[in-house]
């Protein structure tokens, strides 16, 4: 999870200059998270960053909400495939 990486304030400086420079020209950035896009400020460090940060993501992004089963107790060990 790339978010999970922010936990410092330097790498929370480097996604926002990943994030900020693809924005800036105009290129496509996919993001994909467990969690809905509010609960996001409280992984970085810097309240500023992320607030900058989010605020570009969320307000020049289309959101797509996968909301399903998950697949994650078919792949348990020892449940039988049907």
């Amino acid at each position: 999870m790339i978010l999970r990486c922010a936990s410092t304030t330097m790498h929370a400086d480097d996604l926002y200059e990943l994030i900020n420079e693809r924005a800036v020209s105009g290129k496509p950035l996919i993001l994909t998270s467990n969690r809905a896009p509010n609960d996001w400020y409280g992984l970085f460090p810097n309240p500023v960053v992320a607030e900058s940060l989010l605020d570009r993501i969320i307000n020049s992004s289309y959101q797509i909400l996968m909301d399903g089963p998950s697949y994650r107790p078919r792949k348990r060990p020892g449940r039988s495939v049907s």
